[in-house]
């Protein structure tokens, strides 16, 4: 996705330098004895940003303008000629601008893995669909196949556990009869053994009678006083269960359905063919909420620092004939991906939500979006190309009284491409409509003589 942020230090991937854009400048101007222009440098001035042509621009027209000024006076020497406007104020605004595609704000892909053919399909692109209404009917001949196999499954499952459960209560209830019986017995003859009826063989033979007794009775699984079938059964029972349950889903599926409310945006099937065989191995259909319309941008990492949730957005697509819609951020992802392309740049996922219901906007389309960084209002404001950097780093403005230059010290604010917010350094030095230099020629200084050509 293009993009092309508003600050000149976002723009430039390789700056040029000054002694290169001095160069440059003056090999524009320049001429050969032949009257020709000489060649630039091929590409030079594709590395430059928008507002650095911009200067460059009114640098070469104030030039031209001096340049004919000096043919038309004889050639003599006087006064350098500068451009002025009045200075005012106003609004400047710093904004970057992204493309990006329309969508719904909910998207969903129907898909089917069924293997079945399609008999039936009952919309078509455009139609207002509700959740769960039917899209699609598939041949449901396997599928009720499969779920009475299950079903037969699932039955014998459980009818094999009613009869080891029965098996098992059955065979405990013995088991607990035997052993009360080998008890009863073991007592008797041990009552027999100490008076001397009874040998130590026939104790013996009672006591292991009452051991073996034992063992069968604990060899049940008892719940709450209760024998139960081994766990296996009720192992099978669950498995067959869940393979039922899954059976009757796919049953189920052979009824298309939208899982929300929206429109259908793409129809990639057709009857006769299987569910899960579509063309390309597109989803069967995309269903979109246009209700509410967005946008998903891919900010660059150079960028993103400074969009946030809230800041407005104005949007514009060949669609709307040259008209405008607003918009605002809604989300910003907390992560970046790859640009592609084999750039190493990284972006930040962007979400812009369409604020007018009746834009005029559709989904799939490309727009572009120009998010406002910043606004100061009513404030007062030159061209950048008005600025001057002098040798200690500070800023200051040239402005002209009665052919005479002036230099104002200046701040800078808000920054658009061709304007730039100024605040004076002290207070009650910019006064409205007071002739500004629009774009100073060489050393301008404090104090000196110039020929003012007021804007027209």
């Amino acid at each position: 996705m293009n993009e092309n942020f508003s600050q000149t230090s976002e723009q430039e991937a390789q700056p040029m330098s000054d002694q290169e854009f001095e160069k440059e400048l003056k090999d524009l101007l320049e001429e050969d004895n032949s009257g020709k222009k000489k060649k630039r440098k091929k590409g030079g001035f594709r590395r430059w940003s928008r507002k650095r042509k911009i200067i460059t621009a009114a640098v070469v027209a104030a030039a031209g303008f001096f340049v004919i000024s000096n043919i038309t006076g004889g050639g003599s020497t006087g006064p350098v000629v500068v451009n002025t406007a009045p200075l005012e104020k106003g609004d400047v605004v710093e904004e970057l601008s992204v493309s990006g595609p329309i969508e719904g704000t909910d998207s969903v892909e129907v898909v089917s893995n069924l293997h079945a053919e399609i008999l039936t399909i009952s919309v078509k692109e455009g139609d207002r669909v509700e959740a769960g209404q039917i899209l699609a009917t598939l041949d449901d001949t396997d599928a009720k196949k499969e779920v009475d196999i299950a079903q037969n499954a699932y039955d014998l499952a459980v009818s094999t556990y009613n009869r080891m459960q029965t098996e098992a209560e059955n065979g405990y209830a013995k088991a607990v009869q035997d052993y009360q019986a080998a008890q009863a017995n073991y007592d008797r003859t041990n009552i027999l053994y100490q008076g001397g009826s009874a040998s130590q063989l026939e104790l013996e033979t009672a006591s292991n009678q009452l051991n073996d007794a034992l063992r069968q009775m604990n060899s049940y699984t008892v719940k709450d006083g209760r024998a139960v079938a081994d766990e296996s059964y009720s192992l099978q029972i669950e498995n067959a269960a869940f393979e039922l349950e899954q059976k009757k889903e796919a049953l189920a599926d052979t009824q298309v359905t939208s899982p929300i409310g929206g429109t259908v945006t793409r129809v990639n099937c057709k009857v006769g063919r299987f569910a899960d065989k579509t063309e390309d191995d597109k989803p069967m259909f995309i269903i979109e909420n246009l209700d509410t319309l967005q946008m998903r941008l891919s900010v660059s990492e150079y960028s993103i620092r400074k969009v946030q949730l809230g800041q407005p957005v104005e949007i514009s697509a060949d669609i709307l004939n040259g008209g405008t819609v607003q918009g605002e951020v809604t989300a910003i992802s907390p992560t970046g991906e790859e640009k592609g392309g084999g750039s190493t740049e990284r972006v930040v996922p962007t979400t812009v939500r369409i604020l007018d219901g009746n834009s005029g906007l559709i989904a799939g389309i490309t727009a572009r979006a120009r998010i406002q960084l910043q606004k100061s209002e009513n404030t007062w404001k030159v061209p950048v190309s008005a600025l001057i950097q002098q040798s200690d780093g500070s800023t200051v403005i040239a402005s002209v009284e009665n052919n005479v230059i002036h230099l104002i010290p200046v701040d800078t604010g808000v920054e658009s491409d061709i304007e730039v917010e100024i605040i004076p350094k002290e207070e009650g030095t910019l006064t409205e409509g007071m002739q500004i230099v629009e774009t100073p020629m060489g050393q301008v200084t404090e104090g000196m003589a110039v020929a003012a050509v007021p804007a027209a």
